[in-house]
């Protein structure tokens, strides 16, 4: 790292500016990205895909915590960067250029459990975080998400029941996972500063609540918050068996889905999953 030119110089070199379209935001601060690496625990030796990682500052602070790193980058400027970062870590940053979206994680990742630790561009954010956090397979190969989004997004998936943030987002990450909002970062941090502020959310896989079938739940949820103004009565009309299912269980139809728990949800899509 001592040989490593400040990032600044690096992406004045390269010419480098942060994308919008691509929703880019760059950290400089080396103090800030150390304290977000530092945040799952000790890497050494640990396996780490990074989505987006830009010119490569966060990218820094996981080789110097001593992780191997696997990073998806779908901007082509960025690479002469991140290739230079891999001359300084040989053996210890592979860079892949594509879209996070459409590629395979487990398969880049070689079967193989790995964390995952990103400043998720604004734009896939919520897409790459709902999709990790889906599918029947359970527990999955990462080991823990650590994640920035736009602290609204943040807010919405640490949200308790009753709460304007609560929905959709904040079930799929508590169901069978433990989220926790581990640290803000205002938007002056930034290059160029967004017009919001930012929060790291910190997600570890919890026991598979028996007799759920994810795949239940995540419709139940879909119908209960797409139209969450609406009693449970007229919003989940079009699951099938989910209104007699909430009369069965004692829950009130009459209610909005912001008001249902977490474990009320997963009462219901068990019943419906049997």
């Amino acid at each position: 790292m001592a040989d490593l030119p400040p990032l600044r110089e690096v992406i004045a070199r390269h010419g480098l500016s942060a994308s919008k379209a691509l929703g880019q935001n760059f950290l400089f601060d080396q103090q800030l990205l150390d304290r977000i690496a530092a945040l799952p625990g000790p890497f050494a030796g640990r396996r780490v895909l990074e989505i987006g990682p830009g010119p490569g500052g966060l990218t820094r602070a996981l080789l110097k915590a001593g992780a191997e790193v696997t990073a998806i980058e779908m901007d082509e400027r960025c690479l002469p960067a991140l290739a230079e970062l891999g001359e300084a870590f040989p053996g210890k940053l592979e860079v892949i250029r594509g879209d996070a979206l459409k590629l395979d994680h487990n398969a880049i990742m070689g079967g193989e459990p790995y964390a995952i630790l990103s400043n998720l561009p604004y734009n896939v954010g919520t897409a790459l975080f709902t999709r990790w956090m889906g599918g029947e397979e359970w527990p999955p190969l990462w080991t823990s998400l650590t994640l920035m989004f736009q602290q609204e997004v943040a807010q919405r998936i640490v949200a308790k029941p009753g709460t304007s943030a609560y929905g959709r987002l904040a079930v799929l990450a508590q169901w069978r996972a433990q989220s926790k909002l581990a640290m803000k970062v205002h938007r002056s941090a930034f290059t160029p500063p967004p017009k919001v502020m930012s929060a790291i959310v910190h997600v570890e896989p919890a026991a598979m609540p028996e007799g759920v079938s994810a795949k239940v739940l995540e419709r139940l949820t879909e119908a209960a918050f797409g139209q969450r103004r609406k009693m449970l009565r007229q919003s989940l009309k079009g699951v099938a068996g989910a209104v007699d299912t909430l009369e069965s269980l004692g829950i009130d139809s009459q209610r909005r889905a912001e008001t249902l728990s977490v474990e009320e949800f997963e009462n219901v899509a068990r019943a419906l999953s049997q």
